[in-house]
């Protein structure tokens, strides 16, 4: 099945989802099936491509900014 579905996510919502996901995938890899686990990695992978914040020096800070901007 090669059907294709595009998402559209602010990039501060893309950096807390992404987040999630990593921290998700720490605490508990084995806690999904392995098919859903087969996504949400697929979901972080792709992320990671569209979120070069990921390696600044200030990450933290920025995620901070994006949970408060979005937690309003």
């Amino acid at each position: 099945m090669d059907d294709q579905i595009t998402i559209s996510l602010r990039s501060d919502h893309a950096l807390v989802l992404f987040e999630w996901l990593a921290s998700r995938d720490e605490r508990d890899p084995s806690s999904a099936h392995p098919a859903e686990q087969r996504v949400l990695w697929d979901l972080e992978a792709q992320l990671e491509t569209k979120l070069p914040m990921l390696f600044d020096a200030d990450y933290a800070q920025q995620l901070d900014r994006a949970r408060h901007a979005i937690g309003r």
